[in-house]
């Protein structure tokens, strides 16, 4: 078999701890960022600055 990497994950130290930790990112991560996008939205934040304009940041 050829080996087109210079160190396999054993080599390089990965246990089953980091295998659990980079499955449990991998799935976690798209779903959040799905949920934060759709928060994120210029409607809503516009929204969301409207409703108190007096608690904006350069507004004294």
């Amino acid at each position: 078999m050829i080996n087109y990497f210079g160190l396999t994950l054993n080599e390089m130290g990965i246990g089953k701890l980091e295998y659990a930790v980079i499955g449990v990112v991998t799935i976690i991560f798209p779903i959040l960022f799905v949920i934060a996008s759709k928060n994120l939205d210029s409607k809503g934040i516009f929204d969301w600055m409207l409703e108190k304009p007096d608690d904006w940041i350069g507004k004294k």
